[in-house]
């Protein structure tokens, strides 16, 4: 049996004059956005600024709210210092090394995204807490008390932004090229050397960019904090949780206030980024291969 094909080629459609399809996925995606991120972040800038800057500088200023947001801000900066060094080389033994067990770690890097900060909180309560073994042992041997003080603080938030740097490092860490690298090895630099002269310098804006988004992440961790700070006014309390207890106390007016500051900081934080990112991708680009 002959089977007869037709060769005549199907009529292309012409694209449609009428914009109404483009103009309508903008104004579906304009519309989420406005109503998911921009009112919810409009409101609680009215609320906090309904007493001008002054009212601000005033809920600031009480000595448990400026107490909370100092504590928060020291502790989200040891973490992203951390953060910074053990990320970069957590990333650069992922991408230079092969062990068993690699594909295991490099997915569990991502957890933090994934579970409850709560059940981190609960996770660092049942291993460093007054009841268990270690907890209690440091206490007493060394007297560093991790729970409902700052070391826990700055655990949490370790556990929580941990994927930041590590995932802002390990793509531009895979597409360097180690020519250079084995040139320097040529020429009898050591490891540290060519680490720290070759290796780093392309890491450096990254590195940055990761280490400024683990920080703006800490200022407004909640869930980890709550569990492990203990909540004591002017010792382990943080701005968010300052905020919770404010809510909590009918006090909407220094909620909201302590809220924009801490929304001002983040909101520079990740502008700062944005506009470090692109120099970055345009200096990978430009970098001789």
């Amino acid at each position: 049996m002959t089977t007869l094909t037709s060769t005549r080629p199907y009529p292309i459609k012409e694209p449609s004059a009428r914009p109404w399809g483009r103009w309508s996925v903008r104004a579906v995606a304009l519309t989420y956005l406005t109503v998911m991120l921009i009112l919810p972040l409009a409101v609680i800038v009215r609320y906090g600024l309904q007493d001008g800057l002054r009212g601000i500088w005033e809920s600031l200023t009480q000595p448990v709210a400026w107490h909370a947001l100092k504590l928060t801000l020291w502790t989200a900066a040891i973490m992203a210092l951390i953060n910074a060094v053990m990320g970069t080389l957590t990333a650069y033994v992922l991408v230079r090394y092969t062990f068993p067990g690699k594909a295991l770690l490099n997915g569990v890097i991502d957890l933090p995204f994934a579970i409850p900060t709560l059940v981190t909180g609960v996770t660092l309560v049942v291993l460093y807490g007054p009841q268990s073994a270690l907890g209690s042992w440091l206490d007493r041997a060394l007297g560093l008390r991790i729970i409902f003080a700052p070391p826990g603080i700055i655990l949490a938030l370790l556990f929580v932004a941990f994927p930041f740097v590590v995932r802002t490092v390990q793509p531009v860490l895979e597409a360097l090229d180690r020519d250079q690298e084995e040139a320097a090895a040529t020429l009898g630099a050591g490891a540290w050397t060519i680490f720290r002269r070759v290796t780093l310098p392309p890491l450096a804006m990254p590195l940055i960019s990761g280490t400024l988004l683990s920080f703006a992440r800490a200022i407004g961790e909640f869930g980890a904090i709550v569990i492990v700070a203990g909540n004591l006014p002017l010792r382990s309390q943080t701005a968010a949780v300052y905020v919770y207890g404010e809510i909590e106390a009918g006090n909407q007016r220094d909620a909201s206030a302590i809220s924009v500051v801490m929304l001002a900081i983040a909101f520079a934080l990740v502008l700062l980024v944005d506009y470090l990112q692109p120099r970055s991708a345009r200096r990978a680009q430009e970098e001789p291969r």
